[in-house]
């Protein structure tokens, strides 16, 4: 959850490669470095959901060999 929070927290401000820029030069730096920033955080949560899936299939994996036998 840390890792979203300042992964989303870096696309505030002006981007330092977007200094010095004007105009419509500025806006589509800045929409570049948002885009970017989406793509980071989604890249993190979507490897948050793969651990958490990895995880549950190996409980349910270690359950069912570990149950006791019907008799």
């Amino acid at each position: 959850m840390i890792w979203v929070i300042l992964g989303a927290s870096t696309a505030s401000g002006t981007p330092e490669g977007c200094r010095g820029l004007t105009g419509e030069d500025l806006k589509l730096c800045e929409d570049a470095s948002d885009v970017g920033t989406t793509i980071g955080v989604g890249l993190i949560v979507a490897f948050w959901v793969a651990a958490d899936f990895i995880l549950a299939l190996t409980y349910v994996i270690y359950r069912l060999a570990s149950r006791q036998p019907r008799t």
